[in-house]
């Protein structure tokens, strides 16, 4: 029974190392979304400039990327120049201001360009809550049905854009036409 229990830390170690081990192949940014293949939820939430209603209705007829952003994301700063870049090549974006101030928001645009076709006010976390939100910048791709595809976690820059986004987003947009 005494050598037994000597073995015990040796087995222990060991079934933590290999769980451990199968971590490292892991990527951090790709956390998994129960929304893909589901429609985007449904909510009512004010435009950032106009203060008009919107819903999930005004996401469907076009393939669209929605970025979950704020003026307190030091990872949307990095991002931004790339959103006004796909704004400029004619991909369609619609921004979620997250838990954020309008007049700050309001501000950031005029300041950094403006990529959005329009911004989802939601300043309580309602609806980042319903998309299982971590934290911004977040953004997800939405067929012309209002179906989520595809979310990335993270800063989508040209890499990102390259690797993960603009084979699907061109797939969509042709079965759109």
């Amino acid at each position: 029974m005494n050598r037994l229990a000597l073995f015990a830390p040796l087995a222990v170690f060991l079934v933590l190392s290999i769980f451990l081990f199968k971590g490292l192949d892991r990527d951090p940014t790709e956390l998994p979304s129960a929304l893909v293949g589901e429609a985007f939820p449904v909510f009512t939430l004010p435009a950032l400039n106009d203060g008009r209603l919107l819903s999930e209705q005004d996401l469907k007829s076009q393939v669209t990327l929605v970025n979950v952003w704020a003026t307190w994301c030091f990872a949307c700063r990095i991002e931004h120049p790339m959103l006004n870049q796909l704004a400029d090549q004619g991909v369609a974006i619609v921004g979620i201001n997250y838990k954020d101030q309008d007049a700050k928001a309001q501000s950031w645009l005029e300041q950094r360009g403006n990529p959005y076709q329009f911004n989802i006010v939601d300043a309580q976390g309602s609806l980042g809550f319903d998309l299982g939100v971590t934290g911004a910048p977040e953004t997800y791709l939405v067929d012309a049905q209002g179906i989520i595809q595809y979310r990335r976690v993270g800063v989508v820059d040209q890499r990102v854009w390259d690797d993960e986004f603009k084979v699907l987003y061109e797939q969509l947009v042709g079965k759109e036409k």
